[in-house]
């Protein structure tokens, strides 16, 4: 395929990636943070995949069902057809517990005539390191290694296991089910059991998009997003990865792959504001919670990123016997930015926690240790704020003086007196508010270029960077500002080519970069918005959303020229922004009359 043409299933443990013809190329299990058992994705010789295989008269056609992660995938011939409905089982038990197992159901509906195809299936367990052996074992096959690590997986099912084994051709003659299970079943299969989890599952998901916030516009693209979201997240910790899949390149053919497989902090914020605005509460009070659990004691350094379950050592490895996606390699596992210094990240914790204090109840006792970690910030963030450090994008050369970062610092600084107000603790006050004024001082100062007639990426230079289009969203500038306006005017003409964002131009560790980055086009449209060119912005938004593929998922890049999805897929960062910049067409709206005339 020459696009991300995949759909996401999961069940908050585990995901996997679907293509539109219906091959499951991509799955981690038990867990998110687990090694691949198929990853056709990044090496289409050695990674395995679950394909079924027909002849060229088939159309394929494919789709979500209605408000949930349930993938449907048609096969038609015009005399024959049948469904592929692939989900991973999550639903609520009676004792209000969740059944989640890392397991993969591919329930197949016969719908006309007497379909023939063939079943590839040939997984290849912990990243195709070592060979996988598979057996039939009597009521399932057992594929399992015998040299390196040792792994297994078991698949079920109703249609004849040798004929599966051996790639014969197979004849439906009525509904069927594939189980593929991390673990063995200690309860006998069947039709009818597979047939009530997708049920349950069914019901499960559109129990949660009913809770969803509705929108008067872009609500099929809101509700699509909020389930990506949903479907990143991890049950057991709270937290949410940035994305599915690791080493999927900005730029085919370059360097730039790296393993999103993890918790950033820097999407914290927007995570809990997102789908707290969407009427998920829980879900943000757990990606919260996730975030306080982790937060070190008042001494320890605070990472960029985190491991699924709080982990704080991501070692990078790299796989070097896969060649990675459309050739490109190194294939990694891990991510060495989790020891880079961002001092952005104090602003976005702070954020954090003024959040929890804003929006939700704090127990006496939380919001005593929760002081005593914004009081340990504003600490750091003094000592630290006029060091240059890596900046917003983990750039692996020199340090500098980010105006990003500084602004976070002043974020940190101004979320820190706002908590103080709230708990009443105007004893710091003074001193604080005299060092947000210093750093606001030092950005207004030092980050604007009077030639550029903007604020740039770092003090004293004339390059842009799409980042201080969050100046005015963080609240350190009015939308209406004339540098803010010229801000967004300047970054447009710099950096926006054919409606879509380079992050920055300038060379970095891998040389110029040549893809769009996704988000980055987000928040120029909501830029635009809010200086009032509505219109503009709402062409754009058009545009940009029909880059998506065909279920309406984005990665993280955009290739300028062709359009592609490139870059860790499905992205959460993107679909975040895709919310909240689709919320912004919807505010103060009441009819479609009324919509329409204000652009």
């Amino acid at each position: 395929m020459d696009n991300l043409d995949y759909g996401i299933i999961g069940n908050c443990k585990s995901a996997a990636l679907i293509s539109k013809t219906g091959s499951l190329e991509w799955c981690c299990l038990p867990n998110f943070n687990s090694a691949a058992v198929f990853a056709k994705l990044l090496d289409e010789k050695r990674g395995g995949s679950f394909e079924f295989i027909l002849d060229d008269s088939y159309k394929i056609t494919q789709e979500y069902l209605w408000e949930t992660n349930i993938l449907n995938t048609l096969f038609d011939d015009g005399e024959n057809s049948f469904q592929v409905i692939d989900f991973m089982p999550r639903y609520e038990r009676e004792d209000s517990t969740y059944y989640a197992p890392p397991d993969v159901i591919r329930f197949i509906r016969l719908i006309s005539g007497k379909p023939k195809f063939k079943v590839k299936y040939d997984p290849r367990l912990d990243f195709a390191r070592e060979k996988t052996y598979s057996e039939h074992k009597g009521n399932y096959i057992k594929s399992f290694t015998n040299e390196g690590k040792y792994d297994s997986l078991f698949l079920y099912s109703s249609l004849d296991l040798n004929d599966v084994l051996e790639q014969n051709e197979i004849e439906l003659t009525g509904n069927a089910y594939f189980l593929l299970g991390y673990h063995e079943k200690l309860i006998t299969q069947s039709l009818d059991r597979s047939y009530l989890k997708f049920q349950r599952t069914k019901t499960y998901w559109m129990n949660w998009s009913a809770k969803t916030t509705r929108y008067t516009h872009y609500e099929k693209e809101i509700m699509r997003s909020a389930l990506v979201l949903k479907c990143l997240s991890y049950k057991k910790s709270g937290a949410v990865l940035a994305a599915a899949t690791t080493s999927l390149p900005e730029t085919i053919g370059e360097e730039r792959n790296w393993d999103y497989r993890f918790c950033w902090i820097r999407d914290a914020s927007m995570v809990i504001k997102v789908m707290a605005g969407l009427g998920h509460i829980k879900s943000a009070k757990d990606f919260l919670q996730f975030i306080i659990d982790i937060i070190p004691d008042k001494d320890e350094k605070i990472q960029i990123m985190y491991g699924i379950n709080g982990e704080k050592e991501l070692t990078e490895h790299i796989l070097d016997h896969l060649s990675g996606y459309k050739g490109s390699h190194p294939v990694r596992t891990g991510n060495a930015a989790y020891i880079q210094k961002q001092n952005d990240i104090y602003g976005i914790l702070m954020e954090v926690i003024y959040q929890q204090f804003n929006q939700f109840e704090t127990s006496l006792e939380n919001s005593e240790e929760l002081w005593t970690v914004v009081r340990g910030i504003v600490k750091i963030v003094e000592e630290n704020w006029q060091k240059p450090d890596k900046g917003i994008w983990e750039l692996r050369t020199e340090d500098r003086h980010f105006v990003f970062s500084k602004l976070l610092c002043w974020v940190a600084i101004d979320r820190a007196i706002k908590i103080g107000e709230v708990l009443r603790m105007g004893i710091n006050d003074t001193h604080w508010k005299s060092l947000r004024a210093e750093i606001y001082n030092d950005i207004y100062k030092n980050g604007w270029n009077e030639e550029v007639q903007a604020y740039t990426q770092y003090y004293g230079s004339k390059d842009l960077d799409a980042s201080t289009l969050l100046m005015e969203q963080y609240g350190f500038i009015e939308a209406k500002d004339p540098r803010f306006v010229s801000t967004v005017q300047a970054t447009e003409r710099e950096l926006c080519k054919d409606g879509l964002m380079y992050r920055y131009k300038n060379k970095d560790d891998f040389g110029e970069p040549t893809s769009s980055f996704t988000i980055c086009t987000f928040w120029l449209i909501d830029s635009l918005f809010k200086i009032g060119e509505k219109k503009k912005a709402k062409q754009m938004f058009d545009q940009l959303l029909s880059y998506s593929n065909h279920l309406g998922l984005f990665s993280e890049d955009i290739d300028f020229e062709t359009k592609r999805l490139l870059g860790n897929f499905p992205q959460a960062y993107s679909h975040l922004a895709l919310i909240e910049t689709a919320a912004n067409f919807s505010l103060g709206t009441t009819s479609e009359e009324t919509w329409l005339s204000e652009f």
